[in-house]
């Protein structure tokens, strides 16, 4: 029991330090997102080796780099990742909180559509109610927006891709991660020296403390990868499933509360069909679970 709490806590860290991004990202301005991006991508190369090298793990990411199919799985979980991460800044660093926030809600659905599309799965009654009310929410919303919610998809489907792939690559979460930003860092570390020879680079030139305050994004990467390892491997999978709705939940506060973020009646409609359509999903999954759970316990005694 204690080690289950240990990793509920380890989830919520994790989980509301996601949440508590959209304070972050804006405090690297006047960096674009694009600047900020690289070095974010850089610095978390430089932190991930680090902790590579304390936790002897030099092995395991030698093993990931020299096969070839982990290392092209890991290539294009690097590639959706560094969309992923560049289309979230952009948007915290443009007004569109709440639409960030919407992608994070809508990603489980978007994981189990997936699924079916590209895994052949075949979906329960309940959860293609649950999809089509999401898909209703998201005409809802392109009704609203005047356009479809891009950042929100993005967010979605990247992620959802990314996880899609961690999956297949079966790697331990710090060495995956190694392994993305080394296919990622020269690419990064090639836009910041172009920065620097055309004089544009904003990060060393707003100051020391800017510089600095730069630098950690490799440590805001890793901490909540770490706590989310550690609580992936002390608790059931149900408990991470509900425990993933509190960075969007934190997100979406933060846009309305504190960016004062516009809620027109008709977005609304669209985040509470969203919600309703989570609701299902989450509850159908659970009693879906427990069922299971119940007949192998039978069949066991038997």
């Amino acid at each position: 029991m204690p080690d289950t709490r240990r990793g509920f806590f380890f989830g919520v860290a994790a989980y509301a330090m996601w949440g508590l991004f959209p304070l972050y990202w804006p405090l690297l301005e006047p960096a674009g997102a694009v600047e900020i991006l690289a070095h974010r991508i850089f610095w978390s190369l430089v932190v991930v080796l680090l902790l590579i090298a304390v936790l002897g793990r030099l092995g395991r990411l030698r093993a990931a780099l020299t096969d070839r199919r982990t290392a092209l799985i890991l290539t294009v979980a690097a590639v959706v990742i560094g969309i992923n991460w560049g289309t979230y800044i952009w948007g915290v660093n443009n007004g569109h909180v709440v639409e960030t926030s919407l992608g994070y809600f809508i990603n489980p659905l978007v994981t189990v559509l997936m699924g079916v599309v590209l895994l052949g799965e075949r979906l329960r009654t309940t959860q293609w109610v649950a999809l089509g009310i999401a898909f209703v929410a998201v005409a809802a919303l392109t009704v609203q927006y005047g356009r479809p919610p891009w950042i929100a998809i993005v967010l979605a489907f990247s992620f959802g891709t990314y996880g899609l792939m961690k999956k297949k690559a079966n790697t331990g979460a710090v060495e995956s991660l190694s392994v993305e930003t080394l296919v990622l860092a020269p690419i990064a570390a090639g836009y910041i020296f172009f920065l620097m020879s055309q004089g544009t680079a904003a990060v060393g030139s707003a100051g020391s403390g800017h510089l600095a305050l730069v630098m950690t994004t490799g440590i805001v990467t890793a901490i909540p990868l770490l706590c989310f390892g550690a609580a992936a491997t002390r608790v059931t999978l149900t408990t991470i499933g509900l425990l993933q709705y509190l960075t969007p939940t934190m997100q979406f506060a933060l846009g309305v509360l504190l960016f004062r973020e516009e809620m027109p009646p008709m977005r609304w409609v669209g985040f509470s069909l969203v919600w309703l359509a989570l609701v299902i999903f989450t509850y159908e999954a659970i009693t879906h679970r427990r069922r299971q759970l119940r007949l192998a316990a039978q069949a066991s005694a038997i």
